[in-house]
């Protein structure tokens, strides 16, 4: 269990071109550039609240929309997440948390299981944040729990702010994920599963 959870994933398209430094055990230190000023303070806050080490760097098409940048980080953070687990062997692989945000509340939770899914439920009520396009949170989130195959939902228990919305998304996935990825010692190593792989 002492191995080091740390992946460096690349990934240049016709659209985008990401590099990715994900550390699980880290403390929460975010260099983060996607051109996306919103994008880059809800990553930021990922790492922080998820105590996730993160260097992330996207060169993306921003001429066209922000869509390629936003849905292409994911499957980059997704896939940073995947292979910085390994076999997932001793680690929890279940949590839920709910975040307060002012007048927000919303519950994420994630089963590391190998089995991608995504039940999205946020209630977005303007086109964008800053330069952020609000249609891309469940892009994001979908491309993050597909290319990481973890079974992931989002729901959105009270808001009206679409700041804090999504911002609120960002904060309860980190808790959540800190947990999932989190050592359960009673497991001595062993993989939660009766199938005996995740």
């Amino acid at each position: 269990m002492s191995k080091e959870r740390i992946a460096n994933i690349s990934r240049k398209t016709g659209e985008t071109d990401i590099s990715v430094m994900l550390n699980l055990d880290g403390s929460g230190k975010a260099e983060v550039n996607t051109g996306i000023g919103f994008f880059d303070h809800m990553l930021i806050s990922f790492a922080k609240h998820g105590r996730f080490d993160l260097k992330l760097n996207c060169e993306g098409d921003l001429y066209v929309d922000s869509h390629h940048t936003i849905e292409d980080v994911g499957i980059v953070l997704g896939k940073a997440i995947k292979d910085a687990l390994g076999d997932k062997a001793g680690i929890k692989r279940y949590a839920s948390f709910i975040m307060p945000m002012d007048e927000t509340l919303i519950l994420s939770a994630v089963d590391l299981s190998g089995r991608p899914y995504l039940n999205y439920d946020l209630k977005l009520t303007t086109p964008r944040v800053g330069y952020f396009d609000t249609e891309m949170t469940k892009e994001f989130f979908y491309a993050v729990s597909y290319a990481g195959e973890m079974n992931l939902h989002l729901k959105q228990l009270d808001g009206v702010n679409n700041h804090h919305i999504i911002e609120a998304a960002f904060k309860a996935f980190a808790n959540a994920l800190k947990t999932a990825v989190s050592f359960d010692e009673s497991l001595r190593g062993e993989i939660l599963s009766t199938k005996g792989t995740l």
